[in-house]
């Protein structure tokens, strides 16, 4: 180091680079270690030099503008005593700078965190759990976290918008906040307009909730314990009535008769297969020709439990089938259905058994009411399960009992040979194989 002089503010400003030189440092003999470098083009710094091992560490602390005397001062102080003690003042500051770095990556990860919103999870989660599901369950995820808002597909909807799904307020809102307060609110209003329908929201929304808790990403960010699950909660949507909507045998003739006067032949006949063969809704709806095995008589069912199952194509239903049009690919078609299939046909089933003077007879009725019927024949449970797509319900039935094709045939056959007869219907048996007809 060269002379020494006793820093003043006045004298830090008057300091000058020597003509001829790049650079010049002058040092404090206030404070060791403590210089000013002045450049040839006028640029001043006040910078520390001290000795570490047997090489010299230097550091800049900063300009006399953002720096005052006694401040820089005690900066080089302080960075005499880290070289004292062994340490390289550069690579202490590198590493703060570099916990600085990390720390603000981490708080601004943690503010992304804290906005992530509901429904960005939810579609992370749909997409992730989608091969795992049936097309059932995932229509469920979609329908129930929908918006609303868009024009009204259904029959007799014409002008009107469709209505937000139960999960749809929570879809904007932020995960972090999602508690067990807002969703008990939520359970209260839900309960009293749509308690069916908020109660397999709640449940989706649960096991949701169980599945962001397990993932890193979201790990922390969703309240513990599973905010869903609440006593209020559960209280507030209540349990699940249990459905008696049956066909009595009595009914059976007024049924057939106000049915088979629909004017679309197509709801005529899926009403009419539901109630023949105790199949689903959605598993009659989305039949495909491809399903339907004239060889064999067989249908194939779409299962939501299973996957498949095959029946038997009883000799009524092939009858019925055999007199619907091939548009496309869907077996009950519609010409004005943008999915090509027909909607949900509860407006007809309900007009045709109001005027057979049938009350509160639903869609899922006509599942309920063939196995009630099949008691009259003292049909085995399991055939009536097999043929339904229920699961065995005894290990027997489970594990030792495989009933092929023609076994379930000779007591479907005869279910519903009994039903037509009880209700009075007769048909002209065709020779086996469906004919195409146009539409």
């Amino acid at each position: 180091m060269g002379k020494r002089e006793n820093f003043t503010a006045g004298r830090v400003a008057e300091f000058a680079c020597p003509p001829g030189k790049q650079q010049a440092i002058f040092w404090d003999a206030r404070q060791p270690g403590l210089g000013l470098r002045v450049t040839a083009a006028g640029a001043r710094a006040y910078v520390f030099q001290g000795w570490l091992g047997a090489g010299a560490v230097r550091v800049t602390i900063g300009t006399p503008a953002a720096w005052t005397l006694d401040a820089a001062r005690k900066e080089a102080a302080r960075l005499k005593v880290l070289v004292d003690s062994g340490t390289n003042p550069t690579e202490k500051r590198r590493e703060l700078e570099q916990a600085k770095a990390a720390a603000k990556v981490q708080e601004q990860t943690q503010r992304q965190r804290e906005s992530l919103t509901v429904g960005e999870a939810w579609a992370a989660y749909v997409e992730e759990r989608r091969p795992h599901w049936s097309a059932l369950h995932l229509r469920d995820h979609i329908d129930k976290a929908r918006p609303g808002g868009a024009d009204s597909n259904a029959r007799g909807q014409a002008g009107r918008k469709t209505q937000p799904g139960p999960l749809a307020e929570f879809m904007p809102l932020a995960l972090a906040k999602l508690d067990a307060a807002s969703i008990e609110a939520w359970a209260q209003r839900e309960g009293q307009t749509r308690p069916a329908s908020a109660r397999l929201a709640w449940r989706l929304l649960g096991v949701f909730l169980t599945w962001c808790a397990e993932q890193p990403q979201y790990a922390g960010i969703v309240r513990t314990p599973n905010p869903a699950k609440t006593r209020r909660t559960r209280e507030a949507l209540g349990k699940p009535g249990r459905k008696s909507d049956v066909l009595t045998r009595e009914q059976l003739p007024a049924w057939f008769a106000h049915v088979r006067q629909i004017q679309n032949p197509t709801i005529a006949a899926a009403l009419q297969v539901m109630l023949l063969t105790g199949a689903r809704l959605g598993e009659v709806l989305t039949l495909r020709w491809e399903d339907v095995g004239t060889q064999w008589r067989s249908i194939v069912i779409r299962d939501k439990v299973e996957g498949e199952r095959m029946i038997p194509l009883t000799p009524f239903v092939a009858h019925l089938l055999a007199l619907l049009p091939r548009r496309n690919a869907w077996v009950f078609s519609s010409p004005s259905s943008a999915s090509g299939q027909i909607a949900k046909p509860n407006t007809p089933h309900a007009r045709a058994c109001t005027a057979a003077g049938i009350e509160g007879l639903t869609l899922h009725g006509l599942r309920r009411s063939f196995s009630t019927l099949t008691e009259w024949l003292e049909i085995p449970a399991g055939v009536v399960a097999q043929i339904m797509g229920h699961k065995p319900s005894a290990t027997a039935e489970r594990h030792y009992k495989v009933r092929p094709l023609d076994l379930l045939r000779v007591h479907h056959e005869r279910i519903e040979a009994w039903i037509l007869e009880q209700a009075g219907v007769s048909f002209e048996q065709a020779a086996p194989g469906l004919r195409v007809v146009q539409a």
